[in-house]
C-alpha cells in the first residue's frame, strides 16, 4: 500500500513506535493516526521500519486488527515483487496460454542485472526471454506487458502492425505503457519496450 501524500506530509495527531510482532523478523511498526484520516488505512516501508497510517478515531483493539491486516497485505505485495526464474517462466507459459493460445514457447525466461538502456529482450532463435531486474517491484500488470511484448517476438521479430495486434490483446498494454514511460522520464531510462516509432 503506498503513503497517502496529504497525511504523509502533516504531523500525525499520535505515533506510536512498537517493536514487530514476537517471533517475527519483521522492522519495527510505526501507527500513526490522523484526525483528517476519516476510513482508510494504508501502510508502507519507510526505512527499516513499516508505517501504518490510521484513522484518529480507531481503537486501540482496531488498530492492532488493521496493523496485522496492513502487515498481510505489505508481505503479500512483496512476495509477489520477488518471482525468481522459475515463478517467471511459469508466468511467460500462462500469459502465452492466455493470450496467444500458447503458441509463443520460450525455451528460457529469466531476470537479468546487465539490461540498463532496455526493460526486456528477446533471441527469438534461441527461444530465450531476459527481463531486466529493474522490473522487480513494479507492479505485476507492468511485468506482465513486458513478457508479453518479448512472448510476441518469438511470434513476429518486428514491431510492425502484426506485433501491435498480438499485443493489443492484452488489456492493460498502454496503462503499463504509460507507468513504464514515466519511469522513464523520471529516471532518464530507457523508454518502454518496442516504441510504435521504431
Amino acid at each position: 500500500m503506498s503513503a497517502d501524500p496529504l497525511h504523509r506530509a502533516g504531523a500525525p495527531q499520535r505515533s506510536k513506535t512498537s517493536p514487530p510482532p514476537s517471533g517475527s523478523a519483521a522492522s519495527p511498526i510505526e501507527v500513526r493516526r490522523s484526525a483528517r484520516r476519516r476510513r482508510t488505512v494504508s501502510a508502507y516501508r519507510e526505512g527499516d521500519r513499516t508505517v501504518v497510517l490510521i484513522p484518529a478515531r480507531m481503537s486501540e483493539a482496531e488498530e492492532r486488527r488493521w496493523v496485522n491486516v496492513m502487515l498481510d497485505k505489505l508481505a503479500a505485495q512483496e512476495s509477489r515483487r520477488s518471482l525468481g526464474d522459475t515463478e517467471l517462466a511459469e508466468r511467460a507459459e500462462r500469459l502465452s496460454a492466455q493470450y496467444y493460445d500458447g503458441r509463443a514457447r520460450p525455451v528460457s525466461v529469466r531476470w537479468v542485472t546487465n539490461q540498463n538502456t532496455r526493460w526486456g529482450s528477446c533471441t527469438p532463435a534461441e527461444g530465450s526471454i531476459r527481463l531486466s531486474h529493474r522490473l522487480q517491484g513494479m507492479p505485476e500488470y507492468v511485468v506482465d506487458y513486458v513478457l508479453l511484448h518479448e512472448l510476441a517476438h518469438l511470434l513476429v521479430p518486428g514491431h510492425g502492425p502484426d506485433f501491435w495486434r498480438l499485443l493489443d490483446a492484452y488489456p492493460r498494454t498502454e496503462r503499463a505503457r504509460g507507468y513504464l514511460e514515466g519511469v522513464a522520464a523520471a529516471a532518464r531510462l530507457p523508454h518502454p519496450p518496442g516504441d510504435r516509432d521504431e
